[in-house]
């Protein structure tokens, strides 16, 4: 269960910041410089916590990480042109 958990915590985070990496791009081409730095900063400080535990995971955390991250993409494509 505990291990259970900690995927969970990987793949939320990696969906977190990918989401505002995907966010930031679509920031950046409609030139809106206020959310281009909040995304920026909110995909720095979730960095800070993923990079260890993605690094130097077993092959299942990389797979939950790069799953977290896939998603986020895709709900962060939609959610940008949606707040835009």
């Amino acid at each position: 269960m505990r291990q259970s958990r900690a995927r969970l915590k990987l793949f939320l985070t990696a969906f977190l910041q990918i989401c505002l990496v995907s966010v930031n791009t679509i920031f950046l081409a409609k030139h809106r410089p206020e959310l281009v730095f909040l995304a920026a900063f909110g995909i720095s400080y979730i960095w800070t916590l993923n990079v260890k535990r993605a690094a130097f995971g077993s092959e299942l955390d990389k797979i939950v990480y790069a799953l977290g991250a896939a998603c986020g993409s895709l709900f962060g494509m939609y959610a940008a042109e949606w707040m835009i």
